[in-house]
């Protein structure tokens, strides 16, 4: 929904330098060499064993709109170097302002459950428009696939219980709201506080009240009372803006009349003090009431540790409200996604390899033009094997952990196994048509339950295997070794 909530070109959604390394490309006449990059991630974030891929959907809006306008170019027309002369020649700005995208995107579907080093995105094209893409690509993946994988931890400590995402309030902006809403819906939450978020991507919408509703009345019951009267048919009402205890007292009068009138009472509401024996005792009132259907909501400052947690104290908490701790991604604010070069074509069409070296081995990266292919078996997945298209496997096959070049997995050729990648576009023309929202969200649920419960336990999960497929491990094994020796 990039185009209704934006409603203007995006295309100047990037950094400086993936500009003026287009004008190189442009400049030096090697615009058109075909290229592939690929995009992924080092690490999982949470410190946990599984990654939610998400935002292929905003992908595929991005490309279909992408173009620079004319305040694009007028704009870049104003930016001037060191020497005050103009940064760029007008010929190049003519060239963007009727630059479309002719390339090919490749993608893991949203909702897939990945893991490190495997590609996300790979796009393959004439190299600078594959260029300007990495900074848009990655913002658009990194976010949505961090608050995914942070929503899906959390639907897992809550187990079957209703999840609400409340989190607009505290979000990083506008967009950081609305974004995060749509990842953390897809990512295992049942509804969003977020009305436009709602109104833009058909999320389920909920909400209470807030304690200034109560503190605008002389007294507490009189407000649930008010409030029961406006809106019988969502009654949820905030019991703690005051003394809890007498706040339940006060929602089971107010519920009282409303069950008079053949409504429902919905919930109430805890936002402090001690979740666990407050919505035990809360939930022995409201049986003793004859409540017994009327729900409890726990909110203030949760995350999947401090609901786990709670339920171990045997918290009656039944709807969690999660805000700041999913919406913000609190304990790790960035997946930390990187988009790298893989393979140039020389003038011959052959394909040259990349590979970017570096004294960490976690950021020296993989070279070809890359497939993940996913094993598995009637009890879920074995492992991951990355693999070059170029030389795919034929027959049994060997994996090879690019880390430890001892840890080796053999595959025969009845191992039942599906490539993650799927076509997205072809020669810039959309191939795939986003599923909807709904239907995202219920494939990252019947990932995770192929996953084996050791990968998904918060506290040192186990590690996925996933491995470079024995060809590739090789190319990039001799690549490494070519260029330390330059």
């Amino acid at each position: 929904m990039l185009q209704p909530l934006y409603n203007t070109s995006l295309s100047l959604l990037t950094d400086l330098y993936q500009i003026t390394m287009a004008y190189g490309y442009w400049k030096s006449g090697t615009a058109e060499k075909e290229a592939v990059f690929n995009l992924y991630f080092r690490k999982h974030p949470f410190q946990g064993g599984f990654t939610i891929a998400c935002g292929l959907s905003s992908v595929v809006e991005y490309l279909n709109a992408f173009s620079f306008s004319d305040d694009d170019v007028q704009y870049l027309g104003t930016l001037t170097g060191t020497d005050g002369q103009p940064l760029f020649d007008p010929a190049f700005l003519d060239y963007l302002h009727t630059l479309r995208f002719t390339g090919d995107i490749d993608a893991v579907l949203e909702g897939t459950v990945a893991f490190p080093n495997e590609p996300l995105v790979r796009v393959r094209g004439p190299i600078l428009q594959c260029q300007l893409l990495e900074t848009p690509l990655l913002t658009l993946v990194n976010f949505q696939s961090l608050i995914a994988t942070k929503a899906a931890r959390m639907r897992l400590a809550a187990q079957n219980d209703t999840l609400l995402e409340f989190g607009l309030r505290r979000a990083q902006g506008i967009d950081g709201g609305i974004t995060a809403s749509r990842a953390a819906y897809i990512g295992g939450c049942d509804a969003t506080s977020n009305v436009l978020a709602g109104k833009l991507y058909g999320i389920p919408v909920r909400g209470t009240h807030a304690h200034s509703w109560v503190m605008s009345f002389d007294s507490e019951l009189e407000s649930f009372q008010v409030y029961a009267d406006v809106l019988p048919n969502n009654v949820t009402l905030l019991v703690d803006t005051y003394d809890t205890i007498q706040g339940v007292k006060n929602a089971i009068e107010a519920g009282k009349k409303l069950k008079e009138r053949g409504y429902q009472f919905s919930a109430i509401r805890l936002d402090s003090g001690d979740l666990a024996y407050l919505s035990i005792e809360a939930r022995k009132l409201l049986d003793e009431a004859g409540f017994g259907e009327t729900g409890i909501v726990g909110s203030n400052d949760l995350d999947e540790y401090l609901i786990t947690s709670l339920k171990q104290q045997g918290a009656r908490i039944n709807i969690w409200g999660i805000g700041t701790k999913l919406v913000t991604a609190y304990d790790q604010p960035a997946l930390g996604g990187v988009y790298k070069l893989a393979a140039i074509q020389n003038p011959a069409g052959e394909w040259e390899y990349k590979l970017k070296l570096s004294e960490q081995a976690i950021k020296i990266s993989t070279p070809g033009i890359q497939q993940v292919r996913r094993y598995y078996n009637e009890r879920g997945f074995i492992s991951d094997m990355i693999y070059n298209e170029e030389t795919p496997p034929a027959g049994p096959s060997t994996m090879i952990d690019p880390y430890d070049f001892t840890r080796q997995r053999r595959f025969t050729e009845s191992t039942a196994f599906e490539d993650l990648l799927v076509p997205v576009f072809r020669k810039g023309q959309p191939v795939y048509t986003p599923p909807a929202i709904q239907a995202v969200r219920n494939r990252v649920q019947q990932q995770l339950a192929r996953l084996h419960p050791s990968i998904k336990r918060f506290t040192n999960p186990h590690a996925y295997p996933v491995g470079l497929e024995q060809q590739l491990h090789q190319l990039r094994t001799d690549l490494i070794l070519k260029m330390r020796q330059r």
